[in-house]
């Protein structure tokens, strides 16, 4: 027979660290840890003979918090109106503004990278698009370090003077 006190005692603190691991509501592990020595007690007549209750207990113990889960995931899903659409369509209508003005700075951008010189283009792409370190940028452009760490200021310079050019036309 089993001694349900001392069982629950010696496995709590095992059980509550594995429930933590699926959520950070500590009441809610708490709960489904009670559920599962409360169904383990009503059903202990008809359950089968269990070799590693330890195991039995962590797999009961993952399979109730995953229930509860589904659980509020259902109460979620019931509680959705009208009213609670009204903010969903206002960040929708947000995110296309953000989406719209992003965009535009980029063709914006693409416009200011279309005035820079051919090789002042392919440093910034190898850079910035390829991300690629100075020294791959030396071997494919075929220059030293210090002159494509020249050309890479003078090419963020001129980006800068197009954006200073046209905000202050703006």
């Amino acid at each position: 027979m089993i001694n349900f006190s001392s069982l629950y005692d010696a496995h709590i603190d095992n059980l509550f660290a594995f429930g933590s691991k699926f959520t950070t509501d500590r009441e809610m592990i708490k709960d489904c840890i009670q559920d599962v020595f409360v169904k383990l007690f009503t059903k202990r007549d008809s359950l089968e003979t269990v070799d590693n209750i330890e195991s039995y207990l962590y797999v009961s113990l993952r399979n109730r918090i995953n229930d509860e889960f589904r659980r509020n995931v259902r109460l979620c899903d019931k509680e959705i109106n009208d009213s609670s659409m009204k903010p969903i369509a206002e960040l929708e209508e947000y995110n296309r503004e953000c989406l719209e003005e992003q965009q535009m700075l980029s063709a914006r951008i693409e416009k200011f990278f279309d005035r820079l010189s051919p090789r002042q283009r392919q440093i910034i792409n190898l850079y910035y698009m390829e991300q690629r370190k100075y020294d791959d940028i030396c071997r494919i452009m075929g220059i030293n370090y210090q002159s494509v760490r020249n050309l890479m200021h003078r090419s963020i310079l001129r980006l800068r003077s197009f954006a200073a050019t046209e905000c202050a036309a703006v």
